[in-house]
């Protein structure tokens, strides 16, 4: 699913007087919060969903797979997500 399947899902859930607009309003609204909540809090949980969390990784040297040459790829950070008891219920 992409953010237009999300969209019509919440428009749907929302109810017959929501319109597409107010729903991506909503999931854009929810996207920007979880931003900021990473940036900020480093950590975002949702009870029963999951936990999404900013995770540091090293630097390190990776070959290039047409030349064989080395390249340095910088520490960085990624954005992880570990599956709660409940949606692991539902997969």
């Amino acid at each position: 699913m992409n953010k237009s399947g999300l969209v019509e899902v919440v428009a749907r859930f929302m109810g017959a007087g929501t319109s597409k607009a107010q729903a991506e309003r909503a999931v854009n609204a929810v996207l920007q919060g979880m931003s900021a909540g990473l940036r900020k809090e480093r950590s975002i949980s949702l009870s029963g969903f999951g936990t999404f969390e900013v995770r540091a990784r090293k630097g390190r040297v990776l070959r290039n797979p047409r030349t064989g040459a080395p390249m340095k790829v910088r520490p960085g950070k990624r954005v992880a997500f570990k599956a709660g008891k409940t949606l692991k219920g539902l997969l």
